[in-house]
């Protein structure tokens, strides 16, 4: 359930500097709810991103490029699995409790 997790490096960009690991966190979760909910509502695996992007997502433009990575992950998942689970709780909770690790290994890949 850790591979969500990678796609905070997608996410490496001068304005997350700003965030604290709760907004950061808050934002990924907010868009593995809003893939959740796409699948949820029957739209093409290859449709996600436009899709989320009508829907004028509160979320800062960058996050946008977490979306491709989180889709597969959240495609792979039951449907039955995914009426019942909040994947955008679950992520946000991995994202809190492993902060330290993933920041360690975003600046280990940027050094």
């Amino acid at each position: 359930m850790f591979r969500p997790l990678f796609a905070v490096f997608l996410l490496s960009t001068p304005a997350l500097a700003q965030e604290t690991k709760e907004e950061s966190c808050g934002y990924q979760a907010d868009v593995v709810r809003a893939i959740q909910q796409a699948r949820l509502d029957r739209v093409k695996e290859a449709d996600i991103a436009e899709t989320i992007a009508s829907t004028n997502p509160t979320w800062p433009a960058n996050y946008n490029a977490a979306i491709p990575q989180l889709t597969s992950w959240v495609y792979e998942q039951k449907k039955r699995d995914l009426r019942k689970k909040d994947l955008g709780g679950i992520l946000y909770e991995q994202c809190v409790d492993n902060w330290e690790q993933i920041q360690a290994l975003k600046n280990k890949l940027n050094n």
